[in-house]
């Protein structure tokens, strides 16, 4: 099972910006593709993004298409997650995790696994 070392979140002022960081302990991580997702107590995970393996292909959610990049550095074996224009429904835990299959393709959190602890992001207005 993969480790994560997550930073980076914390508090932004609506139209900020934060940039997240998730590192992996294991090699695993060079196998697979790699998404965050978030989530709100009381409500479900939603889809953020996911990155393939090789960093070639992404996808985004549709709440965050246009204002948050996901990227990866397999040397450093981490994902980030670049996120502009921040906006207070933003406003959840968020949580790196290793992907399998391909249905990240389509936005779906169903092969999401191996999940860190998560990192609060607070946007306020």
């Amino acid at each position: 099972q993969e480790q994560w070392v997550e930073s980076g979140g914390g508090l932004a002022q609506a139209g900020g910006s934060l940039r997240l960081s998730c590192a992996a302990s294991g090699i695993t991580f060079l196998k697979y593709a790699a998404g965050w997702f978030r989530q709100v107590p009381g409500k479900e995970r939603e889809f953020v993004a996911a990155i393939s393996w090789s960093g070639d292909n992404s996808y985004y959610g549709d709440s965050v298409r246009g204002r948050f990049t996901i990227s990866r550095d397999n040397a450093k074996r981490t994902v980030y997650l670049q996120m502009e224009n921040l906006k207070p429904e933003d406003t959840a835990v968020y949580r790196c995790a290793l992907v399998y299959g391909s249905s990240w393709l389509r936005g779906s959190l169903a092969e999401f696994d191996d999940w860190g602890q998560g990192t609060q992001v607070t946007v306020f207005s």
